[in-house]
């Protein structure tokens, strides 16, 4: 087995105190001959920590067959004095990989010791908000507007480490080495994506509303509401993201609302529709005790469908409901509305509650 060690250039990109201590964090990243933990080994592992007021880049290379079960002894034994791993999928991958290979080697080691911090994990739930077109490191590179080019993939290193353990070829041995360290100096530029969870799980507060229209595709006026917000965390690069309802803009440290409210008639439908009549001609439920006088050819028992009042109004929908009363389009309708005032945005619990039904409501 090899081991390399130099200090190195290791730009801090996100606060790393959210994931932990500097010192207490092992960035690290594996190289092996395929996918499967049984069929296959690992032949290089490289590890980026802090230490002494700088930072240090380690790396044992398998440069022998025989050596896998050296290089895990001592990546384990290298680990103790860490409490948290960080890595791109690391869980789907690295992780579960180094303890099959250890099984085969018949080693007690396991990760028990420390938390696992993965990147790809983190992010996952965004996916859709973000707009990401997929999850690979590739593409969250593109997000964040990094400009990194790989020369080989691990896939055609796989080749590279074959022919290097039967000509020992120094140019073979750096092609291996540095695509690791690649890896791991190109690590701190996708850790800015972890400030989008950052941002869109904080509870955010209202800077501001605004009360306007946009025109709708038949060219009608549509009343629009405008929340300004505000979480005290900052993003690296703008995102935006809508649906039927909601538009939302996010830019450094503002999220920017859009909701289409509603205007026209709507229905209230009454909890207790067996206490209720149905108005056939009038198109509303009454109260029983009110019925009696009512001719009975115009009035019909209520059901949970017929029990409703209707009322006119500018509404705000709300994806569950928040603000009472709530009313409906139709009595199965999931979103509901509430009349819309200027003084609903009053209570700050109601307000980091709405908006995060609003951002669920993209997330899906």
């Amino acid at each position: 087995m090899i081991t390399l060690h130099k200090t190195i250039e290791f730009i801090e990109t996100y606060p790393l105190d959210r994931i932990g201590s500097r010192e207490e964090l092992l960035f690290f990243d594996i190289e092996t001959t395929g996918f499967s933990g049984e069929y296959s080994t690992v032949y290089l592992i490289g590890c980026v920590f802090y230490r002494d007021s700088s930072w240090n880049l380690t790396q044992w290379f398998a440069d022998s067959l025989d050596s896998e079960q050296e290089l895990l002894r001592t990546f384990f034994d290298f680990l103790k004095d860490f409490r948290t791993v960080v890595h791109f999928n690391g869980d789907g991958f690295d992780l579960p990989y180094l303890l099959k290979r250890c099984h085969a080697h018949g080693l007690p080691f396991d990760f028990s010791c420390v938390e696992s911090f993965d990147i790809y994990k983190r992010i996952r739930p965004y996916r859709n908000i973000l707009g990401l077109t997929s999850m690979k490191q590739k593409a969250i590179e593109e997000f964040l507007k990094v400009e990194r080019t790989d020369l080989y993939s691990g896939g055609q290193l796989i080749e590279v480490y074959k022919d290097y353990l039967i000509t020992h070829e120094t140019f073979l041995f750096d092609l291996l080495i540095l695509h690791n360290e690649d890896d791991l100096k190109g690590m701190p530029l996708i850790l800015p994506i972890l400030n989008y969870p950052d941002f869109i799980e904080e509870d955010f507060w209202l800077e501001g509303q605004e009360l306007s229209s946009n025109c709708d595709i038949f060219g009608q006026a549509q009343p629009v509401l405008q929340l300004f917000c505000k979480n005290g965390c900052s993003i690296p690069a703008g995102f935006s993201r809508s649906n039927s309802l909601v538009c939302m803009e996010a830019e450094d440290d503002t999220l920017t609302i859009t909701i289409d409210l509603y205007e026209g008639e709507l229905k209230y439908f009454y909890p207790d529709y067996k206490n209720y009549y149905y108005l056939i001609y009038e198109d509303r439920a009454i109260h029983k005790s009110v019925a009696e006088y009512v001719d009975k050819e115009a009035r019909m028992k209520a059901t949970a469908k017929t029990c409703y009042t209707r009322q006119n109004g500018l509404y705000l929908p709300q994806f569950s409901p928040l603000w009472t009363p709530a009313l409906q389009k139709e009595y199965k309708d999931k979103i509901t509305y509430v009349s819309y005032e200027e003084d609903l945005f009053k209570d700050s619990k109601n307000v980091r509650s709405y908006i995060r039904q609003l951002l669920n409501s993209l997330r899906r």
